[in-house]
């Protein structure tokens, strides 16, 4: 199979806050992380469908943007998410 990635991943673990309305905030730890994207470990069953936008915004740094994040790619550990841009919490 033909890697087709734009950008590096780097293994990380961080812990970042998602929000969306079908299941409210969740604190969640990363797999892996890159320019266009992140991978979050959870069940894939607690989270919204593929083509879904929440929000997100990494909890370990002061002041980090809040980014829209768009649901790309579920696996039995976790989902992919693509950045999409970043607004405020509301």
């Amino acid at each position: 199979m033909t890697n087709r990635r734009k950008h590096s991943r780097i293994p990380a673990t961080i812990n970042i806050l998602i929000k969306h309305s079908s299941i409210g905030e969740k604190h969640i730890k990363t797999k892996d992380i890159s320019d266009g994207g992140l991978f979050l470990l959870i069940e894939p069953e607690a989270m919204p469908p593929i083509g879904e936008v929440i929000i997100g915004q990494v909890m370990d740094i002061p002041d980090a943007p809040i980014v829209d994040m768009e649901i790309v790619r579920v696996e039995l550990d976790g989902i992919g998410l693509r950045y999409i841009d970043s607004k405020e919490f509301t």
